[in-house]
């Protein structure tokens, strides 16, 4: 499923932004895809947790193959050697157990998320360990489909802002944040389309 705002969100940016206009008129029938399911998409963004999207797709169809199903009770089942082998990291076999965890003990209730703001949805979410700011805004992007998130310390956001606006020449925090104001309200699809330019594979949790 595609956002509704959409089509709104690409008309204001090509108005507001030349850069923008060209991005999206390179990707013209791409959009933002949600999967439907929070556990799976919590699990991708800690699959996908400071490794490149081609290794985090490889990595996640290991887990899928060996699980069979992405639920949680299956990944409580799973041994540490088996999700090991999976090309998990020790810690993100954690993370992904405490995640689980979570969901079969109903200590998070996802049927509140959608009325939540995102900072309530971010703060509920990072109590479960390894699921830090970068992942409940993943969340909020892939699963959600909030329009305004700005991943502020993703590094392709950085990366597609640094090589499109300052012929790759390193930025501060601060001066990325200057972007933020300037997409407003449609920071979502603004960051979408800069990830889409640095990678042939469509980012997706």
């Amino acid at each position: 499923m595609t956002p509704d705002y959409w089509n709104d969100a690409t008309k204001h940016l090509s108005r507001r932004c030349k850069v923008m206009r060209g991005l999206i008129k390179s990707y013209p029938d791409a959009s933002l895809r949600t999967r439907s399911n929070a556990f799976s998409t919590l699990a991708r963004a800690i699959v996908g947790q400071q490794i490149s999207v081609k290794a985090a797709q490889s990595v996640w169809d290991r887990v899928v193959a060996a699980a069979g199903q992405i639920e949680p009770p299956r990944l409580l089942e799973m041994s540490v050697e088996q999700m090991r082998a999976c090309g998990l990291s020790a810690s993100k076999v954690v993370y992904l157990k405490d995640l689980a965890r979570y969901f079969d003990e109903k200590l998070v209730n996802p049927r509140r998320w959608p009325r939540m703001s995102d900072d309530e949805v971010i703060a509920d979410l990072v109590r479960v360990k390894g699921i830090g700011r970068w992942s409940a805004e993943m969340f909020l992007i892939f699963y959600l489909m909030r329009p305004n998130v700005f991943p502020v310390d993703d590094i392709g956001l950085i990366r597609g802002i640094e090589r499109h606006f300052h012929d790759g020449e390193r930025l501060t925090k601060a001066e990325v944040l200057v972007y933020a104001e300037r997409w407003a309200p449609w920071n979502t699809v603004a960051t979408w389309y800069l990830w889409r330019s640095l990678d042939p594979i469509p980012v997706e949790y």
